[in-house]
């Protein structure tokens, strides 16, 4: 069997509400008439535009090989594409999409569902959590003012069976206006302190002491106020301290070694040479590799297991189209050190939920795994017909 060729495409999605949404993702197409769908988890920030460029030029390199060589595929891309070695998310964005759809054609061709070629399923559900909550938890994209706000968003999460909900406190003021890098990074204010903790309150007595709650930061706040925050959320049983600080060894170290909060880092960590250093130093209790930017299900297969060796839990991020959700589903119902899934709010939203044939949502909070034989997702039609679209051969 030989790749024939792959359609590349930059999706728009018509996201009214979210206008930066900008999936990039491929077909691969076989001489077998079997295909595979992958994607680069790069639809928000600034970097779509270089990861369908990315795609456009290593889909090049893959062209005429068999695609059930997934390893082979994969070493070749990391070692003859030049910047693939200590890369970063564009780079390894594409190895990403070609990865999982070449994992997607074999799932085919083998006729069982994914997990079955990743060693098979050790659990049949997967718990999961309601992620990002500071943008309401419902159909349409908002940015919560108020600590009542935030409170009502996590107990509408709650009611529909999630045992954990997930908030960034510090994305929006009080006016619910976007707050900048000026503003979030060094020793916070005490007004901004006041206002987290409020809304850290909040939310805290709304949901009880039986649900989790991960604090997220999206590394916009430096060690130092990581350290200060930490030690005032310290009382609200704090399940996760996610991205407390610019993805770095050292000052990761430095955060883990002056809070008693468990340490999450990851979805801006792209390979296990990246991850090692972490491992080593013990200063992170959960990985979050994402599917479409850590090199796909190949090597971020590799990254989870090596964390298991150092006893470090794991979620999977996928923040994308829903193409990764249920691929991230047959990954994690693997890991031995699987923890718990993140569910974004995106993929409650409209202009998502129409870019793929399948949309997989959790029940009382908890996933099932996808039985079919494939990723268990596709892109549908709309996603075709709304994007800028090039094949190559």
């Amino acid at each position: 069997m030989k790749i024939t060729k792959i359609d590349v495409m930059l999706i728009n999605p018509h996201a009214e509400d979210n206008k930066p949404w900008t999936p990039v993702g491929i077909r691969v197409y076989t001489d077998e008439g079997l295909y595979g769908d992958g994607e680069t988890a790069l639809a928000y920030g600034a970097a779509s535009h270089g990861a369908y460029g990315a795609l456009l030029d290593f889909s090049e390199k893959v062209i005429g090989k068999d695609p059930l060589d997934t390893e082979v595929i994969w070493e070749d891309l990391y070692k003859s594409t030049f910047w693939a070695q200590n890369g970063g998310p564009v780079i390894f964005g594409a190895i990403s999409a070609i990865d999982i759809a070449l994992w997607d054609i074999k799932a085919k061709y083998f006729n069982v569902p994914l997990y079955k070629l990743l060693g098979g399923k050790m659990r049949n559900t997967l718990r999961a959590y309601a992620s990002q909550l500071q943008f309401g938890w419902g159909p349409v994209r908002l940015g919560l003012k108020s600590a009542q706000e935030y409170a009502d968003a996590a107990k509408k999460a709650v009611a529909e069976g999630y045992t954990a909900v997930k908030v960034d406190f510090f994305n929006f003021d009080k006016d619910g206006n976007r707050l900048g890098h000026e503003m979030t990074t060094r020793l916070l204010p005490a007004k901004y302190a006041n206002m987290i903790e409020e809304r850290v309150a909040a939310v805290r007595d709304a949901i009880g002491h039986d649900t989790d709650l991960i604090m997220e930061n999206h590394s916009n706040i430096d060690a130092q106020g990581a350290v200060q925050l930490a030690r005032i959320m310290e009382k609200y049983s704090i399940f996760m301290f996610e991205e407390p600080c610019t993805p770095s060894p050292d000052v990761n170290k430095f955060v883990h070694d002056h809070v008693r909060i468990p340490i999450s880092q990851g979805e801006r960590i792209y390979t296990r040479w990246q991850y090692k250093q972490y491992f080593k130093d013990g200063s992170i209790q959960m990985i979050q590799p994402d599917l479409g930017t850590c090199g796909g299900i190949t090597e971020t297969k590799k990254v989870c297991d090596m964390a298991h060796a150092y006893d470090i839990g794991v979620q999977i991020h996928v923040c994308c189209s829903p193409l990764l959700v249920p691929a991230a589903l047959h990954l994690e119902a693997v890991l031995p050190n699987f923890t718990i899934h993140e569910h974004h709010v995106y993929y409650l939203h409209g202009y998502n939920r129409q870019l793929c044939v399948h949309d997989y949502q959790p029940e009382n909070g908890y996933f099932t795994i996808p039985e079919v034989p494939s990723i268990g997702n596709e892109w549908s039609d709309y996603a075709f017909k709304h994007c800028e679209l090039t094949t190559v051969k």
